[in-house]
């Protein structure tokens, strides 16, 4: 049986209550050596009195709901955190992050990736839904990897095939590329194939349909910091086809 690895690097106070001193503290060694946890404390620390505090109103108006105009679907890279990248604060977008960014379809059953649209879409009611993906993709790259016989029965392996068909058009489209190059148009290819999966969710389509859902794709190029966005164009795509695609417009780029 093969197996596949992910190649990627590797007392309570009151809720208004301020931070005893202004002057924090250094972190102290602990018996293991570890100081991740005292460097943690001291962000916390400096978010509650520079970020909390100076917006009081805000959070507490936070604390009796939320209505974010974006739900976001991002991978769960370390290097790739939505609300650095595009500068979310809390409140604004709805994020669920798993590995290489991937959309099931509706008729792969539940998972937390689904379980999160339905409460964005339904409950939430965002506006919007951007799926991002990004460079030097661990996940995508074990896709790419896979044989086509391969067995799917560790966790990983189950859960890129969710992206196959973004791998075989990658393999019909880019065959003359060189791996890594592959790997690269099946990052962007496996947005769009993720875009075309939230179709499937009837509550997606007919909001999308209506006007009062808008979905777009996203990448995030981390080796030069440089960001391509677009949207789908509904009237134009094909998805309900055996094989079709989505159709985009609005591609922009920002670096």
């Amino acid at each position: 049986m093969r197996s596949l690895k992910l190649k990627a690097s590797m007392e309570t106070p009151g809720l208004t209550r301020e931070p005893k001193s202004d002057k924090l503290e250094s972190p102290v060694v602990t018996k293991n050596g570890s100081k991740l946890f005292d460097e943690m404390k001291l962000r916390f620390l400096s978010f509650k009195k520079h970020k909390y505090m100076e917006n009081l109103e805000h959070f507490e108006n936070l604390a009796k709901g939320q209505a974010p105009k974006f739900m976001v679907i991002a991978c769960a890279d370390s290097r790739v955190c939505p609300s650095s990248i595009l500068g979310f604060q809390p409140g604004e977008a709805f994020v669920v992050r798993n590995v290489a960014n991937m959309v099931p379809s509706y008729e792969s059953g539940p998972s937390e990736t689904n379980a999160a649209l339905e409460f964005a879409v339904n409950s939430l009611k965002v506006e919007n839904i951007l799926v991002i993906g990004h460079s030097c993709c661990g996940g995508i790259r074990a896709l790419m990897s896979m044989h086509d016989d391969v067995e799917t029965s560790s966790f990983i392996g189950s859960w890129v095939v969710v992206g196959m068909n973004a791998r075989l058009r990658t393999k019909a489209a880019a065959s003359n590329l060189s791996f890594d190059r592959q790997c690269r148009h099946c990052e962007k290819e496996s947005v769009n194939c993720s875009l075309g999966n939230l179709l499937t969710y009837p509550w997606i389509e007919e909001k999308v349909r209506n006007g009062e859902l808008s979905i777009h794709g996203g990448y995030y190029d981390f080796v030069d910091c440089t960001f391509e966005k677009w949207t789908l164009d509904y009237n134009a795509s094909n998805w309900k086809e055996e094989g079709g695609k989505v159709a985009t417009k609005n591609r922009t780029f920002w670096c």
